[in-house]
C-alpha cells in the first residue's frame, strides 16, 4: 500500500473510531506511518484528506450493499441477506457514525458524500422493493419509497441503540423487527 492508500485508510479507521474533531493530523500520520511532509504532499490539509476517506467509507459501503442487494433471491431474501450480514455492530456504521459530527455536518463538502450515499441506499433498496412488487413476490400495496426509507432508519437506528446499549442485541432485534414487518408483505406468507 503506497503512502496516499495508508493515509487515506488511516483516516477511514480514525474517523470511525473517534470522529472528525477527534481525528487529529498526528494521529493520521502515526497510524499511517508517515511523516507531515507526506501527508501535506498528497493531500491540502485534514479536510481533503477526510473528504478522499469519507468517499472511500461511502463507495466500500455501496459495494457491500450492492453486492448483497444484486445477488441471487427473491426481493425479500436480497434484502434479507443484506440486513443480516456481518457487521461490527458496536462501532456503528462507518458513514452513519459520522453523521453525528457536528464539523462533518456543518460542512457541505463533507457531508456530501454521507447525503449521497444514503440517498443511494434507499433508492437502492426502493429498486429492490418494486422489481419485488413487480414480479408478485411482494404485495402490490407496498409503498417501495417508504419502505426503503424505513429499512435505512431501523438499521441505522439500531447501530446508535446498540452503541447506548453496550450490546448489538437493540440491533439484532430492530434488524428482526423490519424483517418480519416486510415479511408481511411476502405474497404466500400473509394471513
Amino acid at each position: 500500500m503506497d503512502t496516499r492508500e495508508r493515509l487515506i485508510e488511516s483516516t477511514r479507521e480514525l474517523l470511525w473510531e473517534r470522529g472528525y474533531v477527534g481525528t487529529s493530523p498526528r494521529a493520521i500520520q502515526q497510524r499511517a506511518g508517515v511523516g507531515q511532509g507526506s501527508m501535506y504532499h498528497h493531500f491540502t490539509g485534514k479536510p481533503d484528506l477526510a473528504l478522499a476517506a469519507l468517499r472511500r467509507s461511502a463507495e466500500d459501503m455501496r459495494a457491500k450493499a450492492e453486492g448483497e442487494l444484486s445477488g441471487p433471491g427473491t426481493a425479500y431474501e436480497r434484502i434479507e441477506a443484506y440486513l443480516l450480514r456481518e457487521r461490527a455492530v458496536l462501532r456503528g456504521c462507518p458513514v452513519g457514525r459520522l453523521t453525528q459530527d457536528p464539523d462533518v455536518i456543518a460542512d457541505d463538502v463533507l457531508r456530501q458524500p454521507l447525503e449521497e450515499t444514503f440517498d443511494w441506499l434507499r433508492q437502492r433498496l426502493s429498486r429492490v422493493l418494486a422489481e419485488g412488487r413487480e414480479r408478485g413476490e411482494l404485495a402490490a400495496e407496498l409503498d417501495p419509497v417508504a419502505t426503503a426509507a424505513t429499512i435505512v432508519a431501523t438499521l441505522q437506528g439500531g447501530y446508535v441503540l446498540a452503541r447506548a446499549a453496550a450490546s448489538a442485541e437493540p440491533f439484532e432485534h430492530a434488524i428482526r423487527g423490519v424483517l418480519g414487518l416486510l415479511a408481511t408483505a411476502v405474497k404466500g406468507r400473509r394471513g
